[in-house]
């Protein structure tokens, strides 16, 4: 169940929202837009954890939690 993935990485707000309708619109893009946050939400961590912060907004992506990659939420980013 797609929105399920996007809560555990994105929380409660647009990003969800967005995957449910898809989801209702239709089972495959409410599947691809996850598939396509998690991408970026892990891929963002990993470059983190070895030093590399990309300060570029991944395009649809409204969630400050998957653009960083878990790096700073709660807190202030850290500054490159």
């Amino acid at each position: 169940v797609p929105p399920i993935g996007v809560f555990l990485i994105a929380g409660c707000g647009a990003d969800l929202f967005i995957n449910i309708c898809l989801t209702i619109l239709g089972y495959f893009p409410g599947h691809i837009h996850a598939f396509y946050l998690e991408y970026v939400y892990y891929k963002r961590k990993e470059e983190s954890s070895q030093g590399v912060f990309d300060n570029r907004r991944a395009p649809g992506v409204y969630s400050d939690r998957v653009q960083t990659g878990g790096r700073g939420y709660g807190t202030m980013a850290q500054q490159s």
